[in-house]
C-alpha cells in the first residue's frame, strides 16, 4: 500500500540545492533542478552509510540530472537512483520516490509498511 505525502512548497526548494525531509523514520534528499522537475532520493550514501545526499552536488551528464555524494563523489542520476559514476567501488543505487507538483506543494509517493 502506498500514500501520496505532502513534504513542502516548491517555493521552499532551491533550484539545485538539496533539502532533507524526513518522512517517517526514513530521509529523503529533495532536489529542483532548472526545468522545475523535483526529485525525491534516499538521502543515504550507500558507499559512506551518512544522510548527506542533500548536501551533494548537483549537475549534468548529457541530459541526465545528477547529485554527486559530498563524500566519496559517487554520480547519481536522480531520475532512477543509479550510480553513473562508481569512483572504481561496486555500483550501489540510491532509493527514488514519484514525486507530484500540485497547486505549489511538493508530494511525494511513499510505501506504508504494515
Amino acid at each position: 500500500m502506498s500514500a501520496w505525502q505532502r513534504l513542502c512548497d516548491v517555493a521552499d526548494l532551491e533550484v539545485e540545492r538539496g533539502r532533507a525531509a524526513l518522512v517517517g523514520s526514513t530521509q529523503l534528499a529533495l532536489f529542483l533542478t532548472h526545468s522545475g522537475r523535483v526529485f525525491a532520493v534516499s538521502n543515504l550514501d550507500p558507499y559512506s552509510g551518512a544522510h548527506v545526499i542533500s548536501r551533494g552536488i548537483v549537475g549534468t551528464r548529457q541530459d541526465v540530472p545528477t547529485v554527486a555524494s559530498p563524500m566519496y563523489k559517487q554520480v547519481f542520476d536522480l531520475r532512477t537512483g543509479s550510480c553513473l559514476d562508481t569512483q572504481g567501488k561496486d555500483p550501489r543505487d540510491l532509493v527514488t520516490w514519484p514525486v507530484a507538483l500540485e497547486d505549489g506543494a511538493v508530494f511525494v509517493k511513499i510505501e506504508e509498511t504494515a
